[in-house]
């Protein structure tokens, strides 16, 4: 079993590592055009994950503008990691309402990510039995052609 890194606060962060354009806290007030440009999202997408509930509250300015923080930008590094390993939207949604609901979900968030890490095991090792056909494949062809190329030259 693993053991879960906690803050004192018992905040869910996703511990993504730093980025070279974000700002101090206290000054990490984001435009979704800086965000789209951070993220490689688009503003259609950030708004949608804020309408399924997939995004927590969004601050806005005095004129309605959203804008984000650092903390909603580690949310985003999660879910596009989420979204890697093929978790349904729904999942996602629903582990977003769990951390919503608090600490007495880890439970719940736990068997969530688990189940979901399981599919990413399964799903690698597919890939791995994949890539060992290409490598066959790609030897046949690379012995062929050293071969042909060596007949070749016994002719001359």
């Amino acid at each position: 079993m693993t053991v879960m890194e906690t803050t004192p606060t018992r905040t869910d962060l996703c511990g993504a590592p730093p980025h070279p354009h974000r700002r101090p806290e206290g000054e990490d007030s984001y435009t979704i055009s800086e965000v789209v440009a951070f993220t490689g999202l688009t503003a259609h997408t950030l708004r949608w994950y804020e309408r399924i509930g997939l995004m927590p509250h969004v601050d806005r300015s005095h004129t309605g503008q959203r804008r984000y923080s650092n903390r909603d930008l580690d949310w985003l590094d999660l879910v596009g990691k989420l979204r890697l390993t093929g978790m349904p939207v729904a999942d996602m949604v629903r582990y977003a309402e769990l951390v919503r609901e608090g600490d007495h979900t880890f439970g719940d968030r736990f068997e969530l990510l688990e189940a979901t890490r399981r599919d990413v095991l399964t799903r690698i090792a597919e890939l791995q039995d994949t890539l060992a056909v290409l490598d066959r494949k790609i030897s046949f062809y690379a012995d062929a052609d050293g071969a042909r190329a060596y007949e070749a030259e016994k002719v001359r």
